[in-house]
């Protein structure tokens, strides 16, 4: 049986957040938003299905009580993706995040964070951090050590459209004036590197340089990205990027297509437009997990959408 589940995304309040994610159709508790889970069994923010037989249970619980949905034949025990929207009304700290390894044994048995970005927005002249140029560990440690950010760290323009896949051990951030789409480990450990000596509630953030340190790669070596399209009729799928964790795609349909479907569950956060999934409405905004061996999926209408699966 074919299962769309419709999920009730969390918002989460942040010191640099701004109003934007208005424009997904979500109402907003205050002008500092920065974050939308818009696929989380996460502990503290897991999100709620809205629709069918499985209405106002927690995705969380339904992946350890109904394994047949998302085609899980082994004991996980926890949902392996979190989708976010961010809002970057101001730049994030600079950051990274460490590997499943070094989260297991320094951070009691958490799972580390590799993480990828499609750009659905960016404001003339916008930037990114990704990547340092430190060409060793010595050279690295020291450069943190004497406050060398300017140096230091790796700034990229970016627009509308572009995709970073970012491994653990990368340095980054993104910056003010973009909205980005994050696919993710399901993980929160993130270790602060710099925060431009901000404060809030009249205190600066804890930093992690030791654990930074740690787990900074060197020397960066950027990850090149090879998006593959394979075209239909009425309907474009584009792979951006693949590895253990996740296979991200982008949809683009514009008319009536059948798009194929099959193994474990996927999951589809509309991103642009609006249309019907087998008969379902969707439109910009939604977060959705299709269950295992779906199938194949008529749409209809105008839409994006970026669809993962593991």
């Amino acid at each position: 049986m074919k299962q769309i589940l419709y999920l009730q995304p969390v918002l989460r309040e942040r010191l640099w957040g701004g109003t934007r994610l208005s424009e997904f159709r979500y109402s907003l508790p205050s002008d500092h938003v920065g974050e939308c889970w818009g696929v989380s069994a996460y502990p503290d923010s897991c999100c709620v299905v809205k629709n069918g037989i499985y209405a106002g249970r927690r995705l969380d619980d339904l992946w350890r009580e109904e394994p047949a949905l998302f085609g899980r034949t082994e004991d996980t025990q926890d949902f392996p993706l979190l989708i976010k929207i961010i809002d970057a009304h101001d730049d994030l700290s600079i950051q990274v995040h460490p590997d499943d390894e070094y989260a297991r044994i320094h951070e009691n048995g958490a799972c580390g964070k590799t993480e990828c970005w499609y750009v659905l927005d960016a404001e003339p002249g916008a930037t990114i951090v990704i990547g340092h140029h430190a060409k060793n560990k010595a050279e690295l440690a020291q450069m943190i050590r004497d406050g060398r950010f300017r140096d230091l760290i790796r700034e990229v323009p970016v627009k509308a459209g572009d995709f970073f896949q970012i491994e653990p051990g990368t340095v980054h951030a993104i910056k003010a004036g973009t909205i980005v789409l994050e696919t993710q480990e399901s993980s929160d450990v993130t270790y602060r590197l710099y925060d431009y000596d901000r404060l809030q509630n009249g205190h600066k953030r804890p930093l992690h340089i030791e654990q930074s340190i740690d787990v900074i790669r060197t020397p960066f070596e950027p990850k090149e990205i090879r998006p593959v399209t394979c075209s239909m009729p009425a309907a474009k799928l584009t792979k951006y990027f693949d590895c253990r964790f996740y296979t991200v795609y982008k949809l683009d349909v514009d008319g009536s297509a059948d798009v194929p479907l099959s193994g474990m569950f996927h999951t589809m956060s509309v991103i642009e437009g609006e249309g019907y999934l087998d008969g379902s409405r969707v439109e910009k905004g939604d977060h959705l997990v299709l269950a295992a061996d779906y199938g194949s999926m008529h749409a209809v209408g105008r839409f994006t959408a970026i669809v993962t699966r593991v």
